[in-house]
């Protein structure tokens, strides 16, 4: 089936944003009274703002009320964005040239304002067709919605894109919505062995990500 559009994850795969949501998380839940867990980070990839927001006030124990949670994290991963954006290395040329063949979208756990500040501190917005955050869906990554929903507004078939993801709850929510899924396994936390089955293809970096490499997959 010929390929008709790509959809890039965006924390992992065009911005390093995992280490920074892990500061800056981990720092809210110490100071409003909870507790950090081993495991948090893993569990918070590619959730919604809701979702992750309600993880830290039932699982984590912060005391205050989830909404609040969410305006103060947003806001000071914004003000870390504003200081350095930490994109990965090759990802906007690789965007770029991969435009110039294929509708490109981003399906993202981020809420919209983070989106696009990534997107325009990349100078890259425009190469985009659609953006949608799991802020505009029923369920977050694992759940296929965010897919579902980003091929519907690129008026494709989900079985018609390749997904890029870097993620265990990405590349799950991807393949159950049908799509390809290209894998560039996030180094912090790796998918494990069996999660990585369910992609078609998996890089070792963004940069290896080329026209023929998507061209393969047709």
């Amino acid at each position: 089936m010929k390929l008709a559009a790509i959809i890039f994850d965006l924390d992992g795969v065009i911005v390093e944003s995992e280490q920074v949501w892990d500061r800056v998380r981990r720092r809210f839940v110490e100071k409003h009274g909870g507790t950090w867990r081993e495991d948090s980070s893993r569990h918070m990839m590619g959730l919604s703002t809701r979702a992750w927001a309600h993880y830290l006030t039932a699982d984590l124990g912060v005391t205050l009320p989830e909404e609040e949670v969410a305006k103060q994290v947003i806001e000071e991963m914004k003000r870390d964005y504003g200081h350095t954006l930490p994109l990965v290395r090759g990802a906007v040329p690789v965007v770029r040239e991969l435009a110039t063949n294929w509708r490109l979208a981003v399906a993202s756990g981020s809420p919209m304002s983070l989106i696009e500040a990534v997107l325009d501190g990349g100078s890259i917005r425009g190469e985009f067709k659609v953006l949608v955050s799991t802020d505009e869906v029923v369920a977050g990554k694992p759940a296929p919605d965010v897919y579902i929903e980003t091929a519907r507004r690129l008026k494709v078939r989900v079985e018609r894109c390749v997904v890029v993801e870097d993620s265990s709850n990405g590349i799950k929510s991807a393949a159950t919505a049908g799509a390809r899924v290209i894998a560039i396994p996030n180094s912090a936390h790796p998918p494990d062995r069996e999660t990585l089955s369910l992609a078609a293809l998996v890089l070792a970096d963004i940069s290896s990500l080329t026209a023929e490499v998507v061209r393969s997959l047709q």
